[in-house]
């Protein structure tokens, strides 16, 4: 009797195991791809605070050695992120006295786009505002 009952349970829990692996390995990958996000938007926040405090120093190198060095430091995601450079006069006195850079960057994808896209996960935009140092001899 023994026998005869387990074969008929043989292969019964084969879908429900699949559904289980598959639905593990989806949060997996959410699970990474937040983390890799977190990773990417603290990296491109500091990179930015970087580039542009570096602008706005006196006597800074021109803004395409500022970026191409920002671009190094950003590895992958530098390659295809978008450097947008500003200047404003902060005070209103008629004088340029901060810098202004507004970094885009898409970190790597491990979730299709339509999942990630809806909680944030597709791109990283990052505004930084620096006042130029002036030296009042």
């Amino acid at each position: 009797m023994e026998g005869r009952l387990g074969a008929r349970e043989r292969g019964a829990g084969l879908l429900s195991t699949a559904a289980g692996v598959v639905v593990f390995l989806v949060f997996l990958l959410f699970a990474v791809q937040l983390l890799f996000g977190l990773y990417a938007s603290s990296t491109v926040t500091a990179v930015a605070n970087d580039a542009a405090h570096r602008a706005a120093e006196q006597g800074a190198p021109p803004l395409p050695v500022i970026e191409a060095e920002a671009r190094r430091n950003l590895g992958e995601v530098g390659e295809s992120a978008e450097f947008r450079w500003g200047e404003d006069d902060a005070d209103r006195d008629g004088e340029v006295d901060t810098v202004v850079l507004l970094v885009v960057a898409t970190p790597p994808r491990f979730i299709p786009p339509s999942i990630g896209g809806a909680i944030g996960l597709d791109e990283i935009r990052r505004a930084v505002r620096v006042r130029m140092e002036a030296f009042q001899p």
